[in-house]
């Protein structure tokens, strides 16, 4: 179960909206500093619905600060990305690899890491905020009850629909439409990541992903913005993957999220003034691949670093010039991505040899 502090205070460090990864990372960095409060909207521990693949560059920031838990890994341990165009019949393994875990036993984990002098606070939404000469004033409803903190800096890692970052005059930035299946399985099924595109779904339908965990498989769908009636499309997909996987059991559980919609380099937002944006709500995720936990972590760490490392007024610009090379990052894959998402450019991976999809997924 989730730590949580029953006592909070009245003036922090360093406040945190949105305990995901990022958020945690922040918190997590921003404590060598002074006081964090984590405040999180939903209850604790939180159910983020997400594949749960940890990529590579997770698994490096993870391994310089403890072992990831076996009790929250999912067999098969390790799953590599494929490649699948489900009406030609082409499947194209790669060497990207991926750490399976289950989501919320991670976001889990990742709170008992938090150094005693992080407070936490779990169904607390913040309400408002405002920045004044000596810093920055929080209001959040906690309980049915309204609390007011200040601190010197804010970080807000509150997701693709940052209220946050909307706060702040940023404005959003738009969301494509995810649905998850968790299937019984009633076979074992192949120990791949799948991306998965077909044609008969129609234009709005961007991709799915099978991933096998235990004795369920998650199969993800994801939408483009303003997809019409989404759930009749999730039960399309579904009935196309079942005729050809029977494997796939019962539906047990569905549910329903948003995923950041990245579409040019403004999307990418710091943040402003002496308040920070960090993981989706600072457009820090994959726009290519939708990859976004490492992006999570790592814009997270380098806030709370950022922030540990400056004085109140400047650790928005330390913060700017560390994810730079993240910003960089983006801008290279959003020059992709219309290729990417073409219909004549998924038809030509189908002919690409192995080695250059390798390469090609790496960067991706």
């Amino acid at each position: 179960m989730a730590k949580q502090t029953e006592t909070i205070s009245s003036e922090y460090d360093t406040v945190v909206v949105g305990a995901g990864p990022a958020g945690i990372m922040a918190a997590r960095g921003a404590a060598q500093r002074g006081a964090v409060l984590l405040l999180e909207a939903s209850s604790l521990p939180r159910d983020k619905s997400c594949g749960g693949m940890l990529h590579q560059y997770s698994q490096d920031l993870l391994g310089k600060i403890a072992p990831v838990p076996t009790e929250i890994i999912r067999q098969p341990e390790y799953v590599h990305f494929r490649y699948v165009d489900w009406d030609r019949g082409i499947r194209r393994a790669t060497r990207v690899r991926f750490l399976n875990v289950d989501r919320q036993g991670f976001d889990d984990w990742l709170l008992w890491l938090l150094p005693d002098n992080v407070d936490v606070a779990g169904s607390s939404t913040v309400t408002t905020f405002h920045e004044d000469a000596e810093g920055v004033v929080v209001t959040f409803k906690r309980g049915g009850a309204e609390e007011r903190v200040r601190c010197n800096n804010m970080v807000g890692s509150d997701g693709g629909r940052s209220a946050v970052r909307r706060t702040l005059g940023e404005g959003s930035v738009s969301t494509y439409i995810t649905l998850q299946d968790f299937c019984r399985l009633e076979a074992a099924i192949e120990p791949y990541f799948d991306c998965v595109y077909m044609r008969d779904i129609g234009d709005c339908f961007a991709y799915s992903y099978i991933v096998p965990k235990s004795d369920v498989a998650i199969v993800g769908s994801v939408y483009y913005p303003k997809t019409k009636r989404p759930h009749e499309k999730q039960d399309l997909t579904m009935s196309i993957l079942r005729e050809s996987m029977p494997q796939l059991g019962d539906t047990v559980k569905r549910e329903a999220s948003t995923a950041l919609h990245l579409r040019t380099p403004s999307d990418i937002v710091p943040g402003r003034g002496r308040v920070l944006l960090v993981g989706e709500a600072g457009g820090f995720m994959s726009p290519t691949s939708g990859e976004g936990i490492s992006y999570a972590m790592n814009s997270g760490l380098a806030a709370g670093e950022a922030i540990a490392a400056s004085s109140p007024t400047d650790a928005l610009q330390t913060y700017s010039r560390s994810v730079e090379a993240i910003a960089a990052n983006i801008r290279r894959k959003l020059r992709l991505l219309p290729l990417l998402e073409s219909s004549w450019g998924k038809y030509l991976a189908g002919f690409v040899p192995s080695p250059i999809i390798n390469k090609v997924t790496e960067r991706i």
